[in-house]
């Protein structure tokens, strides 16, 4: 942060350290190795406060990311539809606000791949593998566990932001219309679709299975629930 433009005070309050340490770190002749990415890694730096937007950041890796570490340097990459520049902007400020330095915005057919390449986001992102995530086992660890249960509303704005919606479901019943608000949320993985169901669950918010591979949370007390923590993408 501070190599690229921030000022002392700010990357003393984005880590939560003493300015006084922050200051010496930061003009001594050593500060562009102190503030590599092991010292933004908050799984790395012991006492490191866990960023805010940590669990939002996962919800959206585990619906549309991708960390490729075969590469000399990991990187990840999470698409994002064209259709809401607001979602890739808030995708962006999360990989600043968890690890990242730099951040590019990749422009491809109908969406944008935002990714940011770091020595440390395997620490921060277990979860990575070969092949699809549906096609191999997705577990959270036991520090992943506690951070989503305490954050699950941001955790849950991650899915349904990523492979998720909100939208106006409309019916007839005996030639009548109604309308209702109803979100959804698609992903083919079982596991990934249990971890949205505990986090709603952690919420008192009411769902039900759709399809197999298609949540739904529909009834009123329910939608107004989301719309406090999740919200309509932008």
């Amino acid at each position: 942060m501070y190599l690229s433009g921030a000022t002392v005070a700010d990357v003393a309050r984005r880590f939560g350290l003493p300015y006084a340490t922050v200051r010496q770190w930061c003009r001594s002749s050593a500060a562009p190795k102190t503030l590599g990415s092991a010292f933004r890694c908050f799984r790395c730096r012991e006492g490191a406060p866990t960023p805010v937007a940590y669990a939002y950041l996962l919800g959206l890796y585990l619906g549309d990311g991708h960390l490729a570490t075969t590469v000399r340097v990991p990187v990840l990459r999470i698409s994002c539809s064209k259709a809401w520049p607001g979602l890739i902007d808030a995708c962006e400020t999360a990989m600043r606000d968890v690890l990242a330095a730099k951040v590019q915005r990749v422009s491809q057919p109908g969406c944008v791949s935002v990714q940011s390449y770091g020595k440390h986001w395997p620490c921060l992102l277990p979860q990575h593998g070969p092949g699809k995530k549906h096609e191999r086992p997705i577990t959270l660890a036991a520090w992943q566990e506690s951070i989503v249960s305490r954050n699950a509303g941001d955790f849950l704005r991650g899915l349904f932001h990523s492979d998720g919606a909100r939208f106006t479901n409309r019916v007839t019943v005996r030639g009548r219309e109604y309308a209702y608000p109803r979100y959804m949320f698609v992903n083919e993985s079982t596991d990934i679709m249990g971890l949205c169901q505990w986090a709603l669950d952690l919420l008192g918010v009411a769902w039900a299975m759709n399809r197999r591979n298609s949540l739904s949370v529909a009834r009123r007390e329910a939608v107004a629930a989301l719309d406090r923590h999740v919200g309509p993408k932008s």
